[in-house]
């Protein structure tokens, strides 16, 4: 299929008025010669589909839940709103509980329908945090890191898990990411650490912060933490959850000017409560209630989100993150760390036909999966 007249968010950040084909689920001819059969796209905005590599469900489903009919359901979901590829996160649970959730990932690729976005990898969140910083974690299941125990679980799925998360001050944590740095991303989540042992973890093959902010020390004057020492890193890219609940519009703005566009990660962290109308939930193993768009345990701390990646994209350009930075954050940033870049992240050729015909504000259009339109 061959298409031109349209606005394309290119490999080098920006929109660029031209034309691009798709043959065999592919992009080709991007910026190339018009085709004579081409579609006229009429200016309309074309970005890549976005990744989100921190989710833990929506309608009604969870990764934890270890069911390939509620990933696909997920998957569904993630389509339809323009997230064509995603990488969904476990919780701190019992390694068997993980074992399940994670062939619940591989049977999912293995048997993946039309109408469904990818699943490209794997966010292992949990068991290997600080009790102080456990947030919506539950604590009856938290360990120290195990990496013979990681990697059986990453064996068995197939190498699925892309970003393995950890609390760099526990004990055996500078071993664990060394060793585990080999196999996948890592990153630092759910931590108290100081700015000496944050480094320390970065050091040893830390190269992903998780949700920014959230379940770490804030940046302190004398005790700078985990946020300064990842800042100072080039390396270190931050994920961050612009939904408008977990993190100020301001300090959105803040993390985009410490980090830059090309270190930002957007995710949703949504909970099966995404998509749903208000009531009572689950996340492993605890209640959560979800009322007016905020998702709460029963001691009112905030757990995920009930915001799908999409809309905190748009959230993040009316906080005044610029709109070519908002979509880099939500598809090529994300990408890169998965280690997804080859197939997906952006509009090139050879790469995943997976795209969104939108307008100049990013209203959803259409959605494509490998060139065919939902």
């Amino acid at each position: 299929m061959n298409y031109k007249n349209a606005n394309i968010y290119t490999r080098r950040f920006c929109f660029e008025k031209g034309a691009f084909s798709v043959e065999n689920g592919r992009f080709v001819n991007v910026l190339g010669a018009e085709a004579e059969d081409a579609i006229d796209l009429q200016g309309a905005y074309v970005i890549p589909g976005l990744i989100d590599v921190h989710t833990h469900g929506n309608s009604g489903a969870d990764f934890s839940d270890g069911e390939r009919e509620g990933v696909e359901k997920m998957a569904k979901y993630f389509a339809a709103n323009g997230i064509t590829s995603f990488a969904p996160a476990s919780m701190t649970l019992p390694y068997e509980t993980l074992a399940k959730a994670f062939a619940s990932a591989r049977a999912f690729v293995d048997s993946r329908p039309d109408d469904a976005a990818a699943l490209r990898g794997i966010q292992m969140e949990g068991p290997f945090f600080n009790e102080k910083k456990k947030g919506a974690q539950n604590g009856a299941y938290l360990q120290n890191p195990d990496f013979e125990a990681f990697r059986k679980l990453q064996q068995d799925c197939g190498n699925l898990v892309k970003i393995v998360d950890i609390a760099p001050e526990l004990p055996g944590s500078a071993e664990f990411i060394r060793q585990a740095k080999e196999l996948c991303t890592v990153s630092i989540a759910h931590s108290d650490a100081t700015y000496e042992e944050a480094r320390a973890g970065i050091e040893a093959g830390v190269s992903h912060l998780t949700h920014l902010y959230n379940a770490m020390p804030a940046i302190h004057h004398r005790k700078p933490g985990t946020i300064a020492a990842a800042a100072e890193a080039e390396q270190v890219s931050a994920e961050i959850i612009s939904d408008g609940q977990h993190v100020h519009p301001g300090a959105v703005r803040l993390a985009f000017r410490i980090f830059g566009a090309e270190r930002m990660v957007l995710i949703s962290d949504s909970l099966r409560c995404c998509g749903m109308p208000d009531g009572e939930y689950e996340l492993g193993g605890q209640q959560v209630f979800l009322k007016g768009g905020i998702a709460r345990l029963a001691d009112g701390t905030i757990a995920g989100s009930a915001t799908n990646l999409y809309d905190c994209m748009k959230l993040a350009v009316s906080f005044g993150i610029p709109r070519e930075d908002a979509i880099r954050a939500a598809t090529y940033n994300p990408a890169r760390q998965i280690g997804a870049l080859n197939e997906v992240g952006s509009i090139e050729n050879g790469k995943v036909a997976d795209f969104v015909l939108c307008d100049s504000e990013l209203n959803r259009k259409a959605v494509y999966l490998a060139g065919k339109e939902l």
